[in-house]
């Protein structure tokens, strides 16, 4: 087995990535107060081609050297618009018929391997703040919660790797209705 080079991994350029077909996924980070955080779901949203990443209240926003340090230029190639207002995000892209799920520990929440996504559907995904999560009014605006199965003994994850194992599932997922 070779590692392979660089130039041996097929990377499509920012114009190609723009122009490329979307996974049907948006995520809303509402509160994130690490930069590092922000900067890895914008590389994870990169990596999986998702539509668009909201940014909202104190979340900060490219251009920023430490969100850049962890993008690695995906700030470039994922779109993303700043919104203070959670609440008005969900109300718009529920207007646009997205279906929004809140991430997080909820009663009656739905365990992520349950998680059952519908073909031509589009997804909006609400990550909340490092220490208190998704704020109960986004939980209540939401259409459901999805869970992370946890075994144990915190039951918490990191921001950026709750994003990672959700939207990784969810694209697997899409994808295989695709086929």
């Amino acid at each position: 087995m070779r590692k392979l080079a660089n130039e041996e991994l097929n990377r499509i350029s920012k114009d190609e990535f723009k122009e490329s077909e979307k996974t049907p996924i948006i995520v809303i980070l509402n509160d994130i107060r690490s930069l590092h955080n922000i900067g890895s779901v914008f590389r994870t949203s990169d990596a999986f081609l998702l539509e668009k990443i909201y940014l909202c209240g104190i979340t900060a926003t490219p251009p920023n050297k430490e969100i850049h340090k962890t993008a690695l230029g995906a700030t470039d190639t994922v779109a993303w618009e700043y919104a203070k207002d959670v609440l008005e995000v969900i109300q718009k892209l529920k207007a646009e018929k997205l279906k929004i799920y809140s991430v997080e520990q909820t009663e009656n929440s739905i365990m992520l391997n349950d998680f059952q996504v519908e073909t031509n559907e589009r997804y909006a995904l609400i990550f909340g703040n490092e220490v208190k999560g998704v704020s109960q009014e986004a939980i209540n605006l939401s259409e459901g919660v999805i869970e992370i199965p946890q075994l144990g003994s915190k039951h918490s994850l990191n921001i950026s790797v709750s994003a990672g194992i959700v939207i990784w599932d969810l694209f697997q997922k899409i994808f295989e209705k695709k086929e």
